[in-house]
């Protein structure tokens, strides 16, 4: 039986990471000590920014970017498995989901740095290998090398990477069921006292305005929408988006608004919306019925054949 609402007391946490803000929402006992799990979910997410961050001069992903090829570099467990899980993404997906678009996210705008008009060019013009050909991870050893020069991004999974160490350490700390998030990533744990699971907003794609488009219900499993509204730079008048084709080394070409995925974790359910960005509705959805992943399609009103797509697992 769901406990009486009097038995307990809301708590809604947050604070800023990795360019956002972090949430947790859960309900506890009277009496419930709420500022060692506060301290310890905020850790957990600075860890994250601190490991996998390409804001962060001094953080491993960019020790590992500057890296010779070919060396070996010892890289902490964490940050390991996320590449891992990139790069298991990136080949299931047939090279849509890449998590070797440094490069051509940093010459673009989308990261610390100004967008370059000649390093644009060299972006686009570049022979490019995917990710999982050429990043060698030694998880036994505690490391990895990368046998060609190649600049790495994990922006497209690391945010749902912090939700699931998010829920792990609230689970640490005796909470049981609650809604973690960052961004546009959430993870569901259990249900809500009442006995219904957690309701989550997915966005109508307008630049303008945030309104809801529909309501899904989640207990137990995690969701992720990447759109083309809320991240983008302005070149010569041109509103482009943050996500990259991996083929052209440049920000996709008419995709959908945005693409959202249910999955069990936050880190699979991120790098696929990402991928599904990529792929578009047509052989988005095609895939997803195959590999049984939940996916809804939107688009601008303006775009031809305006609708959307679901397959649920």
């Amino acid at each position: 039986m769901p406990k009486m609402f009097t038995d307990l007391r809301r708590h809604a946490l947050n604070g800023e990471t990795m360019g956002t803000r972090w949430s947790a929402l859960f309900h506890k006992e009277a009496g419930f000590d709420v500022e060692p799990a506060r301290a310890a979910l905020a850790a957990a997410v600075a860890e994250v920014d601190g490991q996998m961050s390409t804001w962060k001069p001094d953080s491993d992903l960019n020790r590992f970017n500057a890296a010779r090829p070919g060396e070996w570099i010892a890289l902490p467990e964490r940050l390991l498995n996320v590449m891992a899980a990139g790069l298991a993404i990136g080949r299931a997906s047939r090279g849509a989901f890449d998590i070797g678009m440094g490069d051509a996210v940093a010459a673009w705008g989308f990261g610390p740095e100004e967008a370059d008009g000649h390093r644009i060019k060299a972006a686009r013009l570049a022979h490019r290998r995917s990710a999982h050909e050429v990043l060698e991870i030694d998880m036994d050893g505690g490391r990895a090398r990368k046998h060609i020069a190649m600049r790495f991004d994990l922006n497209g999974i690391a945010k749902g990477y912090g939700v699931d160490r998010l829920m792990e350490v609230a689970r640490s700390h005796g909470i049981d069921a609650g809604l973690f998030a960052t961004d546009g990533e959430l993870r569901a744990l259990g249900c809500q006292p009442d006995g219904r699971g957690w309701a989550i907003a997915i966005e109508v794609p307008d630049l303008e305005a945030r309104a809801a488009h529909s309501i899904v219900e989640l207990q137990d499993a995690a969701i992720a929408t990447s759109g083309d509204y809320r991240h983008w730079v302005d070149i010569g008048g041109h509103r482009l988006s943050h996500t990259m084709d991996p083929q052209r080394g440049m920000p996709l070409d008419n995709p959908p608004a945005s693409a959202t995925v249910i999955a069990r974790d936050c880190m699979s359910a991120d790098g696929w919306a990402t991928a599904m960005m990529v792929l578009g509705e047509t052989r988005g959805l095609s895939m997803a019925e195959k590999l049984g992943l939940s996916v809804l399609f939107l688009h601008h009103a303006k775009q031809t054949g305006a609708g959307c797509g679901v397959f649920a697992v």
